[in-house]
């Protein structure tokens, strides 16, 4: 190897150089990374906040969450806790981490948990790790916490896994760019019991955890994530490192396959060993293709071929990289060095013996200078790696140019005329090198047809003017003749030469235009979120790129159907249909100038993933003949590879979101079924009893017992109606047919009506009523209102214990009527504050609580969320007991006393 490249390899890389500049300038960033909630990352980060602490160092409390948990808040003790900020958020007073004090604060370090936090509307940024993203460019350092569901990139796998999609996510650069990551491991085994254990939640949202999303099999696939997420951020800091203090690779401190693809037969079977390789080793590999000037030159079929291979390496999961180079094997140990690779694939050698001997052999020099690296030579099969398409490429027409041999005749001419001139004071000989300068500029200008007819309309024209005899092209003197011998051979190498970089040059433009195209398309489809956006975008891009007609088909009810189309277009004819059927059911061109069905009007060609097809594409023009030349092919792919890859996102977080729909259906079937089992079975029961004795011994029952009875069965009859009208409620609210039925009403007067309704059930309570007779109209639906106050109330009188105070008050808060319903009872954990709205949730059920089937809440929020106001809970802060506040907007205009309808 040239020594120049060992001294290029000793040279630190700048943009690790810059990447630790950008570091040095700003605060660390720790990420305390765990597979699932619980496994303790908050306590370890207080525990080396602590430990920090202990060194002398300023450190705060940004935020932490300790869910209640003893050994966590008792770590928080000793630290200094910057106040968190209050946001009115529709009523609610949200507490959110105070950026502004901790920035003016200016500790050395401040705990920031939950990284993916998403910060209340009015905040300055919308998501915390923005925060965290502030605080570092102030050069404060943090350490957050974070779980590996949140991670952006792993999204979708995660929601594959437990089928919970999770909303608040962290994107990767975050991790990317963390000083540290500590993994925070504990074994699922150990999970579950704290779990168990009540060291993670309450013990019956413990138990709902442990059979929905913490089980076994969900924990251990989250935490090799976890493991490989970590091991993967490791891999990147050492590479990093290496390229910062130029260290000549490799460290094998993890294994990495590079597999090297030229336009050989064998490079997919090159491909597919090295994730093989990559497989065995558990490491991630890649794909590097050398652009040299000969591949400018390659004919379309070689270009197919490592296109397609190319393509292969990506569907397999690697990564692909092209390079320029002028000598491969330099370059691909330079490469393979600067990225730590151990180990490259390459193909044998497939030069004759003699053209090795004379031009080299890529193959032979790596083995040589590879060092460290071990180098893989595979024979692999010549037969599978011709791509086979199936499909006809159109011609690009080359139309004869006149205008380039025009300027080349004109470049000729002005070195004639130049010549003229300066025949005067030059020697004739030096006389060529104007004319070497005339070909030069129309191989620049037109490439190697105009620079080679200049190159002999310059030799003969300075043969003709300038050599003795003059205005002949007879050639006298020898020393003339070896001068004209030269000059026409420097000129044509000099024309070669230029009009291949020209083409070079022009190959470069053009390829750097379409990698900017794919890069927004890319960027585009990223931006959507769903699967119309997708096939829209899809559509516009490729009729705007390949100046096509396009209509996109995905399959529906067990055959293909138009989605989209550009320009919008969904008829189709019986023999476009049958080629689209052909293509998707054997993923291979159909249609016009394909083998199959060529008679259809539009080429259709399969749009696939790694794993499946999802859909054709059908192309068509106003032209005759082959659609897509052979770079249009290659284009399309790249078009389309990134367009199925969009297209089975959107389905995969489809059919999550149904698997976690049609699970929250089944989980509301179950409640509901042990509702009536239950809770609707008990006063049936009680009812058919009491009528049952009053009927077979109503003569032999005195007349006390006799009343007794039937109160019971009035009791558990009205409590019977109560259970079925809300179900019947929430089945209204479920289906959206929820149309409240306005006018305006005093507040007092419909408080007075459901206190009515609930004098049995708040007979063993006491009663505080405070409702200002001054108070505006509300404008409710006053059968829904009086409804969520009659669920408030029965609420509060089963969970408080009796002769208990149930407070119900009323004021005026600016815009806003609120009216609330407190309780002495034991109040509500803070995790279930938002979870009690939730249908067939019920907090805690003790002895002393009344059966229920715990919609009432439910129906509480459904109906005031229609009538335009919102509904609260919070805990007392006086003495134990709940607050249930409802908030409504005081009417725009309030009617005068006496003209309400």
């Amino acid at each position: 190897m040239p020594d120049d490249s060992r001294e290029s390899e000793n040279r630190p890389s700048p943009d690790a150089l810059l990447e630790h500049a950008e570091r040095e300038a700003r605060g660390r960033l720790k990420i305390f990374l765990g597979a699932a909630p619980g496994v303790g990352k908050t306590y370890e980060m207080l525990m080396s906040g602590r430990a920090r602490k202990v060194d002398g160092l300023d450190v705060v409390i940004g935020v932490v969450e300790t869910h209640g948990r003893q050994e966590t808040e008792a770590l928080v003790e000793g630290f200094e806790i910057v106040p968190r900020k209050a946001i009115d958020y529709r009523g609610q007073q949200l507490d959110e981490m105070d950026l502004d004090a901790i920035l003016a604060r200016r500790p050395a370090l401040v705990l920031v948990d939950e990284l993916a936090h998403t910060n209340a509307a009015g905040s300055r940024h919308p998501k915390r790790y923005m925060d965290v993203q502030e605080i570092l460019g102030q050069g404060i350092d943090v350490y957050s916490t974070l779980n590996i569901q949140h991670v952006e990139s792993l999204n979708d796998v995660v929601a594959q896994i437990t089928r919970v999609r999770v909303r608040e996510t962290v994107p990767d650069s975050i991790i990317d760019r963390a000083d540290d990551v500590e993994i925070i491991d504990i074994t699922p085994d150990d999970l579950i019991k704290r779990l168990n254990d009540g060291k993670v939640y309450v013990p019956q949202t413990a138990r709902r955890a442990i059979e929905n999303y913490f089980s076994p099999g969900n924990l251990t696939a989250l935490r090799e994530l976890a493991l490989r997420r970590t091991a993967q951020r490791v891999d990147e800091q050492l590479l990093n490192h290496m390229q910062a203090h130029a260290i000549s690779g490799p460290w094998a401190a993890g294994d990495r396959v590079l597999v090297c693809l030229d336009h050989g037969r064998n490079g997919a079977s090159l491909v597919r060993y090295a994730r093989r390789q990559a497989d065995r080793l558990r490491a991630p590999w890649a794909a590097l293709h050398l652009e040299t000037p000969q591949s400018v030159n390659l004919p379309e079929q070689d270009k197919d071929r490592l296109a397609a291979n190319m393509r292969l390496a990506e569907q397999l999961g690697g990564e692909t990289v092209t390079l320029p180079a002028l000598q491969p094997s330099r370059e691909i140990i330079a490469y393979a060095n600067a990225n730590n690779f151990t180990h490259i694939v390459v193909g044998r050698p497939a030069r004759p013996r003699w053209r090795q001997i004379l031009q080299g052999s890529v193959t032979y020099d790596l083995i040589r200078y590879a060092g460290d690296i071990s180098v893989h030579v595979i024979s692999g099969d010549t037969k599978e790696g011709e791509p086979k398409r199936g499909l006809k490429a159109a011609q690009l027409p080359k139309a004869f140019r006149f205008k380039p041999y025009v300027k080349s005749t004109i470049f000729v001419a002005l070195a004639i005329i130049a010549g003229a001139a300066l025949d005067q004071t030059l020697d004739v000989r030096n006389l060529a090198l104007v004319f070497l300068m005339a070909v030069l500029a129309a191989a620049v200008r037109g490439g190697l047809g105009p620079g080679l007819f200049a190159s002999v309309a310059g030799a003969l024209s300075f043969n003709f003017f300038f050599l003795e005899p003059r205005y002949t092209f007879t050639v006298r003197d020898p020393e003339s003749l070896v001068a004209l011998f030269f000059y026409l051979g420097v000129a044509v190498v000099a024309s070669n030469l230029t009009a291949a970089v020209q083409r070079q040059a022009a190959a470069a433009r053009q390829r750097a235009r379409t990698t900017e195209d794919l890069y927004l398309f890319s960027k585009k489809l990223a931006g959507t979120g769903t699967l119309d956006d997708v096939l829209w975008a899809t559509a516009f891009q490729i009729a705007s790129m390949l100046k096509v007609r396009v209509v996109i088909l995905l399959p529906e009810n067990g055959s293909i159907a138009v989605k989209a189309g550009y320009p919008p277009d969904d008829t189709l004819v019986d023999a476009d249909i049958a080629a689209a059927k052909w293509a998707w059911e054997h993923n291979r061109p159909a249609g016009r100038a394909a083998d199959t069905l060529p008679g259809a009007k539009r080429l259709y060609l399969p749009m696939r993933t790694g794993r499946e097809a999802v859909g054709v594409i059908g192309l068509d023009n106003d032209k005759q003949g082959p659609l897509l030349t052979p770079e249009q092919q290659r284009l399309f792919d790249a078009l389309t590879d990134q367009a199925a890859l969009a297209i089975e996102r959107i389905q995969l977080v489809s059919d999550v979101d149904k698997a976690k729909l049609a699970a929250e259906t089944d989980r509301l079937r179950t409640a509901l079924l042990t509702s009536i089992s239950h809770d609707l079975k008990t006063p049936l029961a009680a009812i058919m009893g009491s009528a049952g004795t009053l009927k077979d011994f109503g003569a032999d029952i005195p007349e006390e017992a006799r009343a007794e009875l039937l109160t019971s069965v009035v009791d558990e009859s009205e409590r019977l109606n109560r259970f079925i009208s809300n179900l019947l409620d929430m089945t209204r609210i479920g289906s959206g047919a929820m149309e409240p039925n306005y006018a305006f009403h005093f507040a007092g007067d419909i408080v007075g009506t459901a206190l009515s309704r609930a004098a049995k059930i708040v007979s063993a309570h006491k009663l505080n009523v405070g409702i200002p007779a001054d108070m505006p109209m509300l404008k409710v639906d006053p059968v829904l209102f009086e409804q969520v106050l009659f669920n408030l109330i029965d609420n509060a009188a089963k969970y408080a214990p009796e002769d208990t105070v149930i407070d119900i008050r009323g004021w005026q808060d600016g815009g806003s009527i609120l009216i609330s319903v407190m309780d002495e009872g034991p109040g509500i954990p803070p995790d279930d504050l938002e979870r009690i709205f939730d249908s067939f949730y019920r907090v805690r059920k003790g002895d002393h609580v009344r059966a229920g089937t715990g919609l009432g809440l439910s129906i509480c929020r459904g109906f005031i969320e229609a009538m335009g106001g919102t509904i609260r809970a919070s805990n007392r802060s006086d003495r134990p007991g709940a607050i249930f506040t409802i908030r409504m907007p005081v009417p725009a205009e309030t009617p005068i006393l006496g003209e309400q309808e």
